[in-house]
């Protein structure tokens, strides 16, 4: 059946493996007789490998497990390899009788009495001689001696047919007939040639029919052939897939018609048949499928990991019952997890495993086990999963709520949440919790990290945790120093000789083995004192293999001698070089391989296919491939050293000692080795020689190169829409940065566009980042770095939109066109891969053309979450590089800044966290909470060193802890609460004293005085108390003196003058100390916080929208910077720079700002926070971390970066009021601190170009762009019109009336007209082109609005109609020349911007989150859209497209938003991180200054065929997008009123369109 196996391996393989990998399945073919020659595929030892590989497929197999090519033969029968003893004595007894042939039987079978019952085992011929008259002659003689002897019952008809079945009726036996799967999982296909009975004598039929020895018919295995099909029909006639075809002499030549239908259709039915059988076994699991079924599978997995880890487990019964008497007495009380070690081998797992069986013994049947050998599965590997594996098991066990998407998108809030989640357990005081984690070393990347992150470091009661791991392993050297309690750590020592020879005597009766005497005294020999389980495993694995004739060579000593004596053993069996590579291959793959990965490899090594060829040729000329019977027979003798593992849905391979991995290392993969394995593995997964790719090789007996197909699996990312090649995702990055070939892994896989993606939505930024971490450090490439920074900072948008293709794109190309062209090998590629991606996407898209984000290699180090809640406090550790983190929830998070990841939970405040410090050289810190408790950490232990109750009241209503202060150097803190104050020893946690006050009166502040020895508290009605710090006696008081009438907001102490700075509730700043007090400034508002420099030289001062930053004399401070820094929304908090020449400020509006205090005051940054109000600034050397209390998201910014240079320094606008000119070459701003100045800005140059002076503070800008002229709006009513090519005289237009200030101006589309609006009063001019620049004539018209509102927006017509917006919502279309204005409807509050369609037919209006676009011939609203979201509601501006059917506004919520002027469709919606104040169309979109000083530059595409299922707003939670559509009914009234309506609108009914609309909600 050769042409048969031919076409199936050229044609049907491929077709049904592409099949499979879409259903996200693997598909593997063993046929163990191809690439082999017909005696070894005959011989007894293959016909047992076929039998044991037919079983694994039965087993692994979720499709057919079997396909059996039938034709005209029978094949041979071979003889039996073993025959058990009483089977052995009736053969001898029917074969008395003839001496020659029971000498001949005698000389082939040895008895071996080390099996149990004994057996006789046929000796191999040598190697040299074929299958002869000699072994048909043992195979004649046997079946006769069997035949009698069922005949006379002595044997069972199982026994018989050993002697009578071939190999092909033993495997459809099993594959089929005995099969309870039956033809779901098996198929014969049978080719029966007509009239072959006629030509059966013929040469060229003798081919096809078997033969005896002597080549004549074999008429008795014809019978046999002849049964076989006839059971076949009679069993399982649905198996059976029949071709009859006709005699020929040259049937089977290529060339015969007949023959090659035959083969076409075979490989058709294969195709048909299998994929039938694979989906008809899909549905079945889906039907059955659970809702959890990957943590089921993975249960079950470490559950029969246990049950095979103690099947012969032996000794260290007294070390069981000393971790079962520590589990009952730690039961009840809080306790550290156990830490359980010992050397590679010595018996750590099956500890574990026997300690799991036994826990429900010692602390109840109840008790919930969760046991986890790491490493030997998907969700062990690493810890980000194995946390979420743990979890869910836990919450599922517990009734627990399961843990809820959030959590598990990063894994910095899974750590917390598993935290908690133990002591949610802990609290139900219910069924005890032992957690068992075996080989904790295995797990990645806590084998080379210098902390345990993860690990719960106290255990709450009826909660356990047990690890195991290797001595000498740098994370044991953690936990001794994190752990600290030398009675938390168990050694698993050697086994005794006794429990030795124990040990040996179950694995052999395990194995149904027993050894002579002399076999033992060997053993024994070999072993003295051994008590290593690992090193008597492996002599047992010698010593199952002696028969009782063998007389053995003595073994090694060590368990390293043992594990190369084991390779010397398979490299004389199986050849040096084959063991070498595939043992190489196994050790090299990042987690293992599976069997048809690693036959697809061994296809892929030219040196293993010589070697394997050198004695024979291949069978085919198309395919070149490993024979799997050599795998198969290699791996039946590496059986005991491999492990399975469950990995991406796949049983992956790997070798399971770690003294094998060691040996392997050193004899396999040493020097070049290493590379080229690496480098084959990096080629297979690659998919470089899949899909037809011939490959060239040269054979031994060919002798001329070959150009062959290998045929191995292809390799694409996706293997169908939603089926992700993860196998290639993980291992191909691994290989070929081993290999060397990093140029290959920066354009195939870190610069890649779709890898990123497939990464990414397959499985996280997170697993991403890990790839880039692992590259990084082993090549030079300031790209991969940009890429890598590029990728973190889009981290928090992908986690808030959800991953998908657009997101990830524009983000990339936002951040990285800034380096496009400076670094076009990677950078470049990867941006024209992503505007690539977006040409061929069929939705409506803004396309980024520059970059408009915060680029890579800025001041932002870090963004990142852990806390499920919004973050109240935080503190540095500056000498550790922590940043400890406290939380709404109670959680107390410590973060390693130089890793980025949390180390420490710290658990046990039950509330809000209100305040934290760090102390004692950043080792120690005291954290405060809504739960009236006090606690002391170890931040390097991660331990509570103590908890104090602080005596507040647990009901919310009433005072709480508000603040503490530190004296460190008499080692007390104050905590203040309401009218008490509590001073506590830190080093015995006992209260000192206790300061009461007026209850009546409480403190508004308090400040401790060290340099005084004194306490200093300040009540809300003005009262200054004066305490000795040291016995809590009250000293003095008095009353304030310079501040009457104001209530105190805030403080801050100057420990050097021994005085307080506070902030009081109308503005006012006193200085008060011991001697009194006076007031140090008044301010216009109430003060919001107070901050001081560390050497206490500077004081800020936080007041509404300002900040004052003052400088210290000797008796007071005084005003340092000239004018206050201003914000555009309520300032919250600020922080001063490491050398005070630097401030930062955060503000309401989520942004930060950096001022310098060195150049008086001037911004030098615009930084994004984190989405929501800025309410917390820690400052820890450079570095400042910025928080808020209603994110989980918290950033850490590197002030060191602040001045360095950039690839596009942003334009620092904080007034909103920016124009841009020569199509986005300069933009205009009012400048920052003086606003009587407009500043130009270069955007191609990232600097200032110039400034103009305006004399007058500005109020708005527009730009000429035709005219190239910049009108400014003063507050003085002027507007100063300023040529921009040229420094021509300044053209200047009054104001209508003295000191009117502008309101706001606009220009018409075709730019001959500008409106200037007041506050009831508008001023039409134009602009006419002059000889050497444009002349403003007029005003043309001038009208006063009538209304006591004011004008908030405005927009003009080229035929002098004029559109305003007031700002109680009025809108007013107001045509100059018949001087009649006509309303449209009112919105609801102030009209934000007007804006005028450029063929002047339309106009939008916005008012908070409203829009409404306008029918300007109609006078009329053709659509209402609102859009609202989860962070803020409001329309910032808008714009019509250049063909007016679209138009872009930038909203509050920091979008943009795309809409149909057609019809009302939300075409696209995009974050873009922050407010647009301005949106310029271009010809294929638009520009747009943002608040962070980037301009957006975007192209929108608009496919005319859009996706029927596009929804612009699915990555936008809790959006909503609502289109109120007028009906066109009745135009009449509306018409009449407007002039400039068109005659078709001319004729109708009353209009009413003002209370019909028809409503779309999307969300």
């Amino acid at each position: 059946m050769d042409a048969e196996r031919e076409v199936l391996q050229c044609t049907a393989y491929p077709e049904v493996q592409s099949f499979c990998q879409k259903q996200g399945l693997q598909f593997e073919v063993v046929d163990l007789r191809w690439g082999v020659r017909n005696t070894e595929a005959t011989d007894y030892m293959t016909t047992e490998l076929c039998l044991e590989e037919l079983e694994r497929c039965q087993k692994l197999s979720i499709g057919p497990a079997f396909v059996a090519l039938l034709g005209d033969q029978y094949g041979p029968c071979p003889v039996p390899p073993r025959i058990e003893e009483k089977e052995w004595e009736a053969l001898r007894a029917q074969l008395t009788s003839r001496p020659p042939d029971l000498e001949l039987v005698a000389s082939r079978f040895r008895r071996d009495n080390n099996t149990i019952p004994p057996t006789y085992v046929l000796q191999p011929q040598g190697t040299s001689e074929a299958r002869g008259p000699e072994e048909a002659t043992l195979t004649s003689i046997l079946r006769t001696g069997a035949q009698e002897a069922w005949r006379l019952g002595l044997i069972t008809q199982k026994q018989w047919f050993s002697y009578h079945r071939s190999v092909i009726e033993w495997e459809i036996e099993h594959g089929l007939l005995s099969s309870a799967l039956g033809d779901r999982g098996a198929t014969v296909f049978v080719r029966e040639i007509q009239d072959l009975n006629k030509h059966i004598l013929g040469d060229c039929s003798l081919k096809m029919v078997d033969q005896l020895a002597d080549g004549c018919l074999d008429t008795d295995a014809q019978s046999l052939l002849s049964s076989l099909k006839g059971r076949i029909m009679d069993v399982q006639p649905g198996a059976l897939k029949s071709y009859r075809l006709p005699w020929s002499r040259d049937l089977i030549n290529p060339k015969n018609k007949a023959h090659a239908r035959y083969l076409k259709e075979l490989g058709e039915q294969f195709v048909a048949r299998t994929n039938h059988q694979i989906l008809g076994q899909l549905r079945e699991l889906e039907s059955t499928r659970q809702e959890l079924g990957w943590l089921y599978q993975d249960i079950r997995h470490h559950l029969w990991q246990s049950t095979e880890a103690t099947r012969t487990f032996c000794g260290h019964q007294e070390l069981l019952a000393q971790l079962g008497q520590r589990l009952r007495q730690d039961d009840c009380c809080a306790h550290t997890p156990l830490v359980v070690f010992g050397s590679p081998g010595i018996g750590k797992t099956s500890l574990m495993c026997k300690l799991a069986q036994q826990v429900p013994g010692l602390l109840g049947h109840k008790t919930v086990t969760v046991l986890r050998v790491l490493g030997t599965s998907t969700m062990s590997l690493d810890a980000r999963s194995l946390l979420r594996s743990l979890s869910f098991q836990v919450c599922m066990a517990y009734g627990l709520p399961l843990p809820p998407a959030q959590v598990l998108e990063a894994h910095a809030r899974v750590v917390p949440f598993f935290h908690t989640l133990l002591h949610t357990v802990s609290c139900r005081n219910f069924e005890s919790l032992v957690l068992l984690l075996d080989s904790v070393d295995d797990l990645h990347p806590i084998s080379h990290s210098r902390r345990v992150p993860w690990l719960p470091l106290k255990c709450p009661p009826r909660v356990h945790l047990i690890l195991s791991m290797c001595s000498g392993k740098q994370v044991l050297n953690t936990l001794r120093q994190t752990l600290r309690d030398p009675s938390a750590f168990w050694e698993v020592k050697a086994l005794s000789p006794s429990q030795g020879q124990e040990l040996i005597q179950l694995l052999l009766g395990s194995g149904r083995r027993t050894l002579s005497s002399g076999q033992r005294d060997v053993l024994w020999a070999s072993l003295p004192e051994c008590g290593h389980p690992g090193r008597l495993r492996l002599a047992f694995e010698e010593a199952q293999k002696w028969a009782s004739f063998i007389t053995p060579v003595p073994l090694a000593t060590s368990a390293e001698e043992a594990t190369h004596q084991l390779c010397i053993r398979l490299e004389d069996t199986h050849g040096q070089l084959l063991v070498a590579h595939v043992l190489g291959y196994i050790a090299s793959s990042r987690h293992g391989l599976s069997e048809a990965e690693l036959k697809d490899v061994l296809s892929l090594d030219d040196e293993v296919l010589q070697a394997v060829y050198q004695d024979w040729t291949p069978p085919s000329k198309e395919v070149l491939r490993f024979p799997p019977l050599l795998w198969v027979r290699l791996r039946r003798d590496l059986e005991h050293c491999l492990t399975r593992r469950p990995v991406d849905g796949c049983m992956l391979l790997a070798i399971a000692h770690r003294q094998l991995v060691e040996v392997v290392q050193v004899r396999y993969l040493s020097g070049p080795e290493k590379a080229k394995r690496h480098s084959v593995l990096a080629n297979f997964f690659s998919g470089a020689w899949s899909q037809g790719t011939k490959k060239l090789i040269t054979l031994p007996l060919v002798g001329k190169p070959l150009n062959l197909d290998r045929k191995v699996a292809p390799q694409p990312l996706w293997f169908s829409d939603t089926v992700a090649n993860l196998r290639k995702l993980k291992e191909l990055p691994y290989h070929l940065l081993h290999a060397g070939r990093t140029e290959e892994l920066k354009q195939e896989v870190l610069g890649n566009l779709n890898w990123i993606f497939c990464r990414c939505i397959s499985g996280s930024i997170e697993d991403l980042l890990d790839d880039f971490d692992m590259c990084i450090p082993h090549m030079d490439s300031p790209e991969v770095n940009l890429i890598r920074e590029a990728i973190k900072l889009c981290h928090p948008a992908l986690e808030l939109r959800g991953m998908e293709r657009s997101i990830l794109c524009t983000e990339l190309l936002a951040r990285l066109l800034y380096f496009a062209s400076s670094h076009p090998a990677l950078v470049g590629q990867l941006c024209q891969q992503a505007q690539s991606w977006f040409r061929t996407c069929p939705h409506p898209m803004l396309v980024p053309l520059a970059g408009f984000l915060q680029p890579p290699g800025g001041p932002l180090l870090a963004a990142l979450t852990g806390c499920h809640k919004g973050i109240t406090a935080m503190a540095w550790s500056l000498e550790e590089k922590l940043l400890v983190v406290g939380t709404q929830d109670g959680v107390v998070a410590v973060w390693d800044m130089q890793e980025q990841q949390v180390v420490h939970v710290l658990m046990g405040h039950t509330a809000e966290v209100k305040c934290v410090a760090v102390f004692a050289q950043g080792t120690l810190a005291i954290s405060a909470s809504k739960d009236c408790t006090l606690r002391l950490w170890n931040l390097l232990s991660g331990q509570e060193k103590f908890m104090v109750l602080d005596g507040g009241s647990t009901n919310p209503t009433e005072p709480q802890i508000w603040d503490f202060h530190m004296d460190e150097t008499n080692q007390v803190v104050y905590s203040t609460c309401g009218s008490k104050i509590n001073a506590w020893n830190l080093e015995t946690a006992q209260l000192a004293f206790r300061i009461l006050g007026d209850a009546s009166d409480p403190w508004a502040c308090a400040a401790v005085l060290a340099s005084q020895a004194r306490l200093l508290t300040v009540s809300k009605g003005g009262v200054v108390s004066l305490w000795s710090s040291a016995t809590g006696k009250l000293q003095e008081t008095c009353r304030l003196s310079s501040v009457k009438g104001e209530m105190p907001t805030c403080a801050v102490s100057i420990q050097k003058q021994g005085r307080v700075v506070i902030g009081f509730s109308h503005g006012s700043i006193s200085l008060v100390s011991s001697k009194g007090d006076r007031l140090l400034e008044k301010l216009p508002e109430a003060l919001g916080f107070l901050v001081v420099s560390e050497d206490e030289s500077l004081l800020a001062a936080g007041f509404g929208r300002s900040v004052r930053i003052f400088l210290a004399g000797s008796q007071a401070f005084h005003q340092f910077v000239a004018t206050d820094l201003e914000h555009k929304d309520v300032v919250e908090t600020a922080v001063l720079g490491p050398e005070n020449n630097l401030i930062v400020t955060g503000s309401r509006d989520a942004l930060i700002q950096v001022w310098s205090l060195s150049e008086q005051g001037a911004l030098l940054e615009v930084l994004e926070g984190v989405g929501a109000p800025v309410n917390l600034l820690v400052r820890g050397g450079t570095l400042v971390a910025s928080a808020s209390w209603k994110s989980s998201f918290f950033k850490v910014w590197d002030l060191s970066s602040i001045q360095k240079p950039r690839p596009s320094a942003p334009f620092l606008d904080r007034s909103g009021l920016t124009a841009v000119s020569h199509n986005g070459s300069y933009v205009y701003f009012p400048k920052i601190g003086d606003r009587n100045k407009v500043t130009i800005w270069d955007l191609a140059e990232g600097e200032e170009q110039d400034s103009l002076d305006t004399s007058n503070e500005v109020r708005c800008l527009e730009v000429a762009e035709q005219a190239k002229l910049l009108f400014t709006g003063l507050v003085s009513g002027t507007v100063l019109v300023f040529p921009l090519n040229s420094r021509q005289d300044v053209l200047c237009i009054p104001p209508p009336e003295a000191r009117r200030a502008i309101n706001c101006m606009a220009l018409s589309k075709s730019e001959d007209r500008l409106v200037v609006a007041y506050d009831n009063i508008v001023l039409v001019l134009d602009i006419c082109p002059g000889a050497l620049c444009p002349t403003i004539e007029g005003p043309t018209y001038t009208f006063y609005t009538q209304l006591p509102e004011t004008i908030a927006s405005v927009a003009v017509l080229a035929d002098y109609r004029v559109l305003y917006g007031m700002t109680n919502g009025g809108l007013f279309l107001y045509h100059c020349a018949n001087a009649k204005v006509f309303p449209l409807e009112m919105h609801q509050s102030r009209v934000g911007c007007v804006e005028v369609s450029h063929a002047e037919q339309l106009a939008v209006s916005s008012a908070q989150d409203v829009l409404c676009l306008w029918d300007l011939q109609a006078c009329m609203c053709k659509f209402e859209m609102s859009y609202a979201s989860s962070y803020c509601r409001g329309v910032q501006c808008a714009c019509f497209s250049k063909d007016d059917k679209c138009v872009f506004a930038g909203m509050k919520d920091r979008s943009i938003i795309v809409w149909s002027a057609l019809d009302g469709t939300l075409l696209a919606v995009q974050f873009v991180h922050a407010m647009v104040n301005r949106i310029i169309p271009t010809s294929n979109g638009f520009m747009a200054p943002t608040s962070h000083g980037y301009l957006i530059r975007e192209r929108f595409q608009w496919p005319s065929a859009r996706g029927s299922q596009q929804d612009p707003l699915k990555n936008f939670k809790k959006a909503v997008w609502l289109v109120k559509t007028r009906q066109r009914e009745g135009l009449a009234a509306a018409t009449e009123a407007c002039p400039h309506s068109g005659s078709e609108a001319a004729q109708g009914k009353e209009s009413e369109s003002n209370k019909r609309s028809q409503v779309c909600l999307i969300v």
